[in-house]
């Protein structure tokens, strides 16, 4: 059966990563400049991890984390007041009929990668971890 531009696949299609990793470069881009006439967000140092754009690319939601992951609720409050002039500076690269509506979300993908670290260097599981590796005939 032919994937037609209704069906919900398994994950994103090439054209949402696409456009997803545009958004993210140039939103990078445009913050480590200074390019928005905002002196408050321009004093964050903001890292945006992940951009997803949703099926139809009428709204892309920017996971941002603000260097050292302190004071997240005001960089959120700085970029969401300065959605509307961010959207039309990221239209300037996309080859898109409309730009992309911005959502911001904290991105929790590192303290999540701090958790499993932490996990895997608890003793308990790491002992777990040898003795499976020790009992598997295939190795």
């Amino acid at each position: 059966m032919s994937r037609n531009r209704f069906s919900q696949g398994p994950g994103p299609s090439q054209r949402q990563l696409r456009v997803g990793e545009t958004i993210r470069r140039t939103l990078s881009e445009v913050l480590t400049r200074g390019d928005v006439h905002d002196p408050e967000l321009n004093r964050i140092s903001i890292t945006v991890g992940e951009v997803r754009a949703s099926p139809d690319l009428k709204v892309a939601t920017v996971y941002v984390l603000p260097l050292g992951g302190r004071d997240a609720p005001a960089m959120l409050a700085a970029l969401n007041r300065n959605r509307g002039e961010l959207r039309h500076l990221v239209s300037r690269e996309l080859a898109l009929k409309f730009a992309p509506e911005l959502r911001f979300a904290v991105d929790e993908t590192y303290d999540r990668l701090d958790a499993a670290r932490a996990m895997f260097a608890d003793p308990r599981v790491r002992r777990d971890v040898e003795r499976t590796d020790d009992d598997d005939p295939g190795t």
